[in-house]
């Protein structure tokens, strides 16, 4: 029995004719044969009959597949012929729909053929007598079934998959229109946006948005990590493009986002990626206007070209109101800091021990603290960063806090070149 599954030819002609007839009678009771074998799919596969359509498919994929098999044999037809029965692609469609993996899926055609091996064959010699003939026909209808099988599970795995595409295009098409309507201040019925978006939009809404310049990175991982550590397991994830993410998460209370709040996070985030997070809000309004926040972090972050991993709308809320006109902040910060809106190794020391003294609210000691250096070296750096400005720092003490906040974050962007680069 050395011929290919689907062939026939070479077969003797005694073989022939009792596999055409054999395939003949079998024909005559497929809707038995459809039953017996939906009933022992049912018992390996509960997944089978979650639900009156799916089990009605299930029976219908088997009678279809039953009666094109059987009918192929009857008329010599060889197995490449075969394509996958109507009802069998209908099927592969609802498990796609139903949300069942393909591995499940494929399960039905291999527990479809045990059934045609230990039933069908088995009983065999009910339909040949002789002994010899008998096991040349179940032999060739072994390997044809084993073929016929092999060829359609191909086609239905590829019709699932296709099923699956659509379906998961569709939702993404949906959450993608239900999150810039959101954006966007639209109309929506927000019980509706929240089984698309699969998210809360009462209680509190943190956005925040991750990049990265790299191609090997998964944001979708960083986005968890970050919804984990703000206090949701199921963030609100949205790709924006192949090297960036926007993420909400919807809690009961505000979650903490200080500076100090977010450093384990911090450790967790890869080198090549940044974070920008909005200010925790309230509802739909929230939603949009943390995301907001976190997308103009984000412009800060990009236009300074440098910034921690992690970084909040309210730590750069002033440095982003002031620098929507990069000319106007650049006179600003020239105008408030005099000769000290320098790009220079020393102009930065002043400026940081300037700054640090204002934020002490003139505490020398709890600057020195924060940068790390002797009590009378902040003093000492304050002193020519004032002959610098041409100014005490006592005088105009809003301006001269904003404009070195805004150098502290944009830094050279808004500074003269240093005079020996000029």
């Amino acid at each position: 029995m050395g011929v290919s599954a689907g062939q026939q030819e070479d077969l003797p002609e005694s073989v022939v004719v009792e596999l055409r007839r054999t395939a003949a009678e079998l024909l005559g009771h497929v809707a038995a044969y459809a039953d017996d074998m939906l009933t022992y799919i049912l018992e390996r596969i509960p997944e089978a009959s979650a639900d009156d359509e799916l089990r009605g498919l299930t029976l219908g994929s088997c009678s279809s597949n039953l009666e094109a098999a059987l009918s192929m044999v009857r008329h010599g037809i060889d197995v490449s012929a075969a394509s996958a029965p109507v009802t069998a692609l209908e099927h592969a469609r609802a498990m796609a729909a139903r949300g069942y993996s393909v591995d499940v899926m494929l399960r039905f055609y291999r527990i479809g053929h045990a059934y045609f091996s230990e039933r069908i064959l088995a009983g065999i010699t009910d339909f040949v007598q002789a002994p010899a003939l008998a096991l040349a026909v179940v032999s060739y209808l072994e390997r044809y079934a084993f073929a016929y099988v092999d060829r359609i599970s191909s086609e239905v795995a590829a019709e699932y998959v296709a099923e699956l595409d659509r379906i998961q295009t569709q939702a993404r098409a949906a959450l993608t229109d239900a999150v810039r309507t959101l954006i966007a201040g639209g109309r929506i019925d927000l019980r509706r946006a929240e089984r698309t978006l699969s998210h809360r939009l009462t209680g509190w809404q943190t956005a925040f948005v991750c990049w990265t310049g790299s191609d090997d990175v998964d944001l979708a991982r960083v986005g968890e990590a970050v919804g984990a550590h703000l206090g949701s397991s199921h963030p609100l994830l949205v790709p924006d493009g192949a090297r960036a993410l926007w993420g909400w998460v919807s809690t009961t209370g505000a979650p903490a986002i200080a500076a100090t709040d977010l450093l384990p996070l911090a450790g967790r985030v890869p080198e090549t990626v940044r974070v920008t997070l909005g200010t925790p809000a309230q509802g739909a309004p929230g939603f949009r206007d943390s995301h907001v926040q976190a997308l103009r972090a984000r412009r800060i972050i990009e236009l300074a070209g440098r910034g921690a991993a992690i970084s909040t709308y309210a730590e750069l809320a002033l440095v982003d109101t002031m620098s929507g006109d990069l000319d106007l902040t650049r006179a600003f910060v020239a105008t408030e800091l005099g000769g000290l809106a320098v790009a220079g190794r020393r102009e930065d020391e002043e400026r940081r021990a300037l700054l640090a003294v204002l934020d002490a609210q003139g505490g020398l000691a709890a600057a020195a603290d924060e940068l790390g250096v002797h009590r009378n070296t902040v003093l000492q750096r304050v002193r020519r960063a004032e002959e610098r400005r041409g100014l005490p720092a006592t005088e105009r003490i809003a301006e001269l806090h904003a404009a070195l906040r805004l150098v502290g974050v944009l830094g050279p962007l808004v500074l003269a070149r240093e005079p020996d680069q000029a």
